[in-house]
């Protein structure tokens, strides 16, 4: 039986000299963490927080994931980076974007890793040669209002069919993961906000995506209409899609905690859905999307970014704004 969001209890918390971006868990519990201060680590969190670097970017780390003893991470400087956490060394480093890399995804059965970039191109590459498979181009380089847009986010199906991307106007692009070929193109302009009046600037999108494990389900993370661009004052905002159909998405937008929802996470058997985020602080919000209903809010005191959730569902992982937390359930 999957664990019970109200069980959710807040267990070890330290902090960080960086903001922690990039959170990845190997399937011995180990954990894996990367952030502003450009490197990579790993972390233990008991009996009291140990970081043992592994290497570095130039720049930001933006996004981890991990398959095996491989940890694949991204960065501001256009890199895609491969890992061996045993022996704690690089062993690749793709220039795989002309901008800033935004996140990274490995493919269930770990042969593959996408990545997602401002160029607004998401690549699929093969995780032990660094092979280029993909290059995925659909979003549009450029806002409604002719600014530059953004490709935030990146996910595979369970059965590692298929890919889905999505940009910062709401624009979500589902891939076949063998062609390479469109699927099908899903529009959620909810989550973009546009002042031209006072500031003439854009913020919000699609910050995060996760199928369901059955594969019906496709659910977009961010905020919602933003009233002062300067700050995140808006509910942080869920879109679930039966996508393969023309249904009008299931939408929860009336959370208790603001800002941006920037991971999420199903449980193992499709029960309930986890995003977490934040803005001045930070979230983990439970929903039961068939039942279309929220199961539990639970504040965090800091910006959340990287996310990881144990495969027994009882152990979440959170890390952000000088932080690092762990819950149970």
């Amino acid at each position: 039986m999957t664990p019970n969001p109200d069980k959710l209890k807040a267990g070890t918390k330290h902090g960080l000299k960086f903001i922690g971006m990039g959170l990845a868990r190997r399937a011995d519990g180990k954990l894996f963490v990367a952030g502003s201060d450009f490197k990579v680590y790993q972390v233990a969190l008991e009996p009291k927080l140990e970081l043992t670097e592994i290497g570095n970017h130039a720049s930001y780390v933006t996004s981890a994931a991990i398959t095996g003893n491989t940890l694949i991470t991204c960065g501001y400087d256009q890199q895609v980076m491969r890992w061996d956490t045993e022996k704690r060394t690089k062993i690749r480093s793709i220039e795989a974007h002309e901008k800033w890399v935004r996140n990274v995804a490995i493919s269930p059965d770990g042969k593959l890793v996408a990545s997602v970039g401002d160029d607004m191109v998401a690549k699929v590459f093969e995780v032990a040669s660094g092979k280029l498979v993909h290059t995925l181009k659909g979003h549009k380089e450029r806002t409604p209002t002719h600014f530059p847009s953004m490709l935030y986010a990146v996910a595979w199906s369970a059965d590692g069919k298929t890919l889905a991307t999505a940009d910062k106007v709401g624009t979500i692009i589902t891939w076949d993961a063998t062609t390479g070929k469109t699927i099908k193109t899903l529009e959620a302009p909810g989550f973009y906000t546009w002042d031209g009046r006072q500031r003439i600037h854009s913020i919000g999108g699609i910050r995060s995506l996760a199928f369901s494990p059955d594969g019906k389900y496709l659910a977009a993370g961010g905020t919602g209409k933003i009233g002062n661009i300067d700050h995140l004052e808006a509910a942080a905002r869920l879109e679930i899609f039966d996508w393969k159909s023309d249904a009008k998405p299931i939408l929860f937008d009336k959370a208790k905690n603001k800002g941006l929802v920037n991971r999420l996470v199903f449980a193992p058997n499709g029960n309930w859905l986890l995003g977490s985020g934040g803005a001045g602080n930070g979230f983990l919000w439970f929903v039961d999307v068939a039942g279309k209903k929220v199961l539990k809010e639970e504040n965090v005191s800091f910006h959340v970014h990287g996310m990881t959730l144990n495969d027994k569902a009882d152990e979440i992982v959170v890390a952000g704004h000088n932080n690092i937390a762990a819950y149970s359930l």
